[in-house]
């Protein structure tokens, strides 16, 4: 019987390449939004670090594949735009180059003159389109709303994961580390928990052997203030535990110093629970102020933690705000959307 994960070649129109082994916002990227396009394309995966049931072929096929008719070879990253020009410029396979750029920065040399060798570009917001000095579609990031959904017992659910379920939980998730502002969530909890005696924050994360000491300083102040139990580094944690641990939160925090795109808000917001996140990456156009969690200046430890006494001390409103948030993420930013808008780019380029 034929495998569905392996399929023919004439059955492939788009490989996505993901070449990087660990778990990445750019893998998570991948891995969420192909089997929803495989109900709309002939998609595949290549590359390292993808779940076996991932339409998927190896890098050695996904270069020798026919060059019978043009294909979409879908970069991520700079290594994958590399590796397009040489399947189509030195190995003659017929790939349509498509570049996907979240960065809002400057890009180096290297990074742009790949990017004028590229056929066609997506932008995950505006922001980012505006650096990449060429014609983008822009195409906001979506989340699966079948699988990040309010649960209907939260209290066993946190039972259920060793957490307090009677606590007012707040959550950071993504790798911990300055830029993603762990720091001034850190200072802005020292602040308002004390007032707050139910109020918890965790984080989960990859910490890398360089964060180390970075976390273990954030550990020893929150230990100093006698809330080391209430404010807690969890550490990396398998992705459908990071999906219930969403779940299991009253309110998350984003206060990045920058961010690319930053897709943590929406996936706490279609699980219904508000966010705090600063003015960075894409969140000012996911986040309705006031209505489905509130937007802060970058760096503003004060204003972290305003909003972070103003959601605490209000039940009502923040049951109020993640029933606005779910709302607002079903029908503005569901990942049907965003595959259904690539795959339109996809068409395009195999006209």
């Amino acid at each position: 019987m034929p495998d569905p994960s392996r399929p023919r070649a004439e059955l492939i129109e788009v490989v996505a390449p993901n070449l990087k082994r660990r778990l990445s916002g750019v893998t998570a990227t991948v891995v969420r939004l192909i089997p929803v396009q495989t109900r709309m394309i002939g998609i595949v995966a290549t590359g390292p670090g993808l779940p076996d049931d991932l339409p998927h072929i190896p890098l050695t096929r996904a270069a020798t594949l026919p060059a019978d008719r043009w294909r979409i070879w879908h970069a991520r990253r700079n290594t994958e735009m590399a590796l397009g020009l040489i399947l189509r410029h030195l190995l003659r396979r017929r790939y349509r180059l498509l570049f996907t750029s979240a960065a809002q920065r400057k890009h180096t040399g290297f990074t742009r003159w790949l990017i004028r060798r590229q056929d066609a570009l997506i932008a995950t917001s505006p922001q980012a389109a505006s650096f990449l000095e060429r014609p983008a579609t822009v195409i906001l990031h979506g989340v699966d709303t079948q699988v990040f959904h309010p649960v209907p017992d939260r209290a066993a659910l946190r039972r259920d994961l060793g957490l307090d379920p009677d606590a007012i939980l707040i959550g950071c998730f993504g790798r911990v580390r300055a830029q993603k502002g762990v720091d001034l969530l850190v200072q802005a909890a020292l602040e308002v928990f004390p007032r707050h005696p139910r109020a918890q924050l965790i984080f989960t994360g990859r910490i890398t052997p360089d964060n180390r000491a970075f976390v273990g300083e954030l550990t020893a102040r929150a230990e100093a203030a006698g809330l080391g139990s209430r404010i807690r580094f969890l550490g990396e944690i398998p992705w459908e535990e990071v999906v219930r641990h969403y779940q299991a939160l009253d309110l998350f925090a984003a206060p990045a110093r920058w961010e690319g795109f930053g897709l943590t808000p929406l996936e706490a917001m279609a699980c219904g629970v508000p966010v705090i996140a600063s003015r960075a990456g894409a969140y000012e156009t996911l986040i309705r102020d006031g209505e489905t969690g509130s937007l802060i200046p970058r760096e503003d430890v004060g204003a972290l933690a305003g909003a972070l006494e103003r959601w605490v001390a209000d039940d009502e409103g923040r049951a109020r705000a993640g029933e606005a948030a779910r709302s607002h993420v079903f029908r503005n930013h569901a990942i049907e959307g965003e595959a259904r808008a690539i795959v339109d780019v996809y068409l395009k380029l195999l006209q």
